[in-house]
């Protein structure tokens, strides 16, 4: 039947009837906030693009946690920004290295249990060239060396996960570092222990803010000889496809926003758990938007955030989790 006896506004004329046939819903426990790590005490860096986003010593970090926890935000994304850099990353999986003393100190907090601790499993925030491996080659003919990044990122997820990590998360797009790292962790006995891969990362303009967060702007060439190009989702099908086969328990694609058709296409086809990385271009630009009186801040910052579990993500890290998990509140 049509108009006028089928009147779709019957069922959004108040906020209880809207309440009523709300689809698809948010909940802070559905967030995931990610924290840069620095050494020092009492640090709190502000990150100069990204408004409201520090870089914090551990003990403000420790501090951040307390108040994710109390609004009921899902976990945490941890990086690392070391005191020191060398050529293959070596601090990503020092003992003493700054994530995982982060994740130390988080898991001594018995208040912040709540909160999933995931830690970023890459080297390019640890090399003083600011790519995801040992190079070859020189100048913008450098390249990253495949099979030389997997046994460091294998020993990198072991030393996250005896740290405390409750989720390792590669973020590098090397082939076949989801299973070197699963026959690492399983044989130092970290069998337990769920690998989030970064199964769909593609190499893309909106991480430009994250790079001054976390200081891991190459010193020559870029990225997209790992990294996916933007155009491909057949592409991305196949990198999942092979990271599942691989061993990875959870999924996740970056960036959100404007790969809503990943997101989508990955639900449909694939049934682990999968998240979407609202990645820090995205948040800038909106921020620039807000701080010009162009868009709602709050409405805007939930509807972005609605989109992308529409799409199909069962959760998202997002650096407006805190904004969001208090207005959902």
């Amino acid at each position: 039947m049509h108009f006028p006896v089928t009147r779709m506004r019957r069922l959004r004329k108040t906020s209880a009837m809207r309440s009523l046939t709300q689809e698809t819903f948010l909940q802070p426990s559905q967030l995931i906030y990610p924290l840069f790590l620095c050494p020092g005490e009492g640090v709190r860096k502000p990150i100069s693009s990204m408004p409201g986003v520090f870089n914090l010593s551990i003990d403000e970090a420790v501090k951040e946690a307390a108040e994710c926890a109390a609004l009921g935000i899902g976990g945490l994304l941890l990086f690392g920004l070391p005191e020191s850099k060398d050529a293959e990353g070596s601090g990503a999986w020092a003992e003493d290295g700054i994530v995982q003393r982060g994740l130390r100190a988080l898991k001594a907090d018995a208040s912040l249990r709540s909160l999933v601790l995931i830690a970023d499993t890459c080297l390019c925030e640890y090399t003083s060239h600011g790519h995801c491996g040992p190079l070859e080659g020189e100048g913008v003919d450098c390249t990253v060396n495949n099979d030389a990044t997997l046994p460091l990122l294998a020993r990198t997820a072991v030393s996250q996960a005896r740290a405390g990590a409750d989720i390792v998360a590669p973020s590098d797009m090397m082939d076949g570092r989801v299973a070197a790292m699963r026959d690492a962790m399983d044989e130092a006995g970290f069998a337990e222990t769920p690998i989030m891969s970064y199964a769909a990362k593609f190499a893309s303009a909106f991480y430009g803010p994250f790079r001054e967060a976390a200081d891991s702007t190459p010193q020559a060439g870029d990225r997209r000889g790992y990294q996916m190009q933007s155009a491909n989702i057949r592409e991305a099908m196949r990198e999942i496809e092979l990271d599942v086969a691989e061993g990875a328990d959870m999924l996740l694609a970056k960036p959100a926003g404007p790969y809503l058709d990943v997101i989508r296409a990955t639900r449909e086809r694939f049934d682990l758990p999968l998240g979407a990385y609202q990645v820090s271009g995205e948040y800038s630009m909106l921020h620039a938007a807000f701080e010009r009186g162009w868009l709602d801040r709050d409405r805007a910052t939930l509807e972005s955030l609605f989109a992308i579990r529409r799409a199909g993500a069962d959760f998202i890290v997002t650096y407006f989790a805190k904004d969001a998990a208090k207005l959902l509140g």
